[in-house]
């Protein structure tokens, strides 16, 4: 049922304005990242996936605290980027998840989320961001949209390794 809390998340309606649509959607998949990550502590860490030994549930809340940033931040307001990948170490923003609680790390993502959040609240859907892509432009409809594909991609990683780590499934 649209509007029900499940857990940590409150289901986007059936019908709604195209803003309301991707704002809600967004918000139902970053507040999925905290329910896959719930009663984990030093098992955030483990990366039992053999191919991608960075991709550990602490290294992809890492990550999508900087994406984030990059597509809010930087890409919408043209404010300079502060992540820890480089061109040298374009994976920095994993191995930043390596050291920190999962606690801690959760509360970096949420109140990154929060900045996105208020700073889409000033924003046109259609209004392009300061720094160009390549040749291109943005518009923050295009970020919303990519910000839930994003999210959504990862908390499909966070399902697979939450239930090798410790078995844990669901929705």
């Amino acid at each position: 049922m649209p509007g029900m809390v499940t857990e940590l998340r409150v289901d986007p309606p059936y019908d709604a304005d195209e803003r309301t649509m991707l704002n809600s959607w967004l918000d139902w998949h970053r507040a999925t990242v905290r329910v896959k990550c719930t009663g984990l502590d030093a098992a955030a860490r483990e990366a039992p996936l053999p191919g991608s030994p960075l991709m550990s549930a602490a290294g992809l809340v890492s990550h999508l605290r900087w994406v984030e940033s990059y597509w809010f931040e930087v890409v919408m307001l043209g404010r300079p980027a502060r992540a820890p990948y480089t061109p040298d170490d374009p994976d920095a923003d994993f191995r930043a998840g390596a050291d920190a609680p999962i606690a801690e790390l959760l509360a970096d993502y949420e109140r990154q989320c929060e900045l996105s959040r208020e700073i889409a609240v000033g924003l046109d859907l259609g209004e392009h961001g300061a720094r160009p892509r390549g040749e291109s432009r943005v518009t923050l409809r295009y970020v919303l949209v990519h910000m839930i594909e994003e999210t959504a991609r990862h908390n499909g990683h966070l399902d697979a390794i939450r239930e090798l780590v410790d078995g844990t499934t669901g929705e």
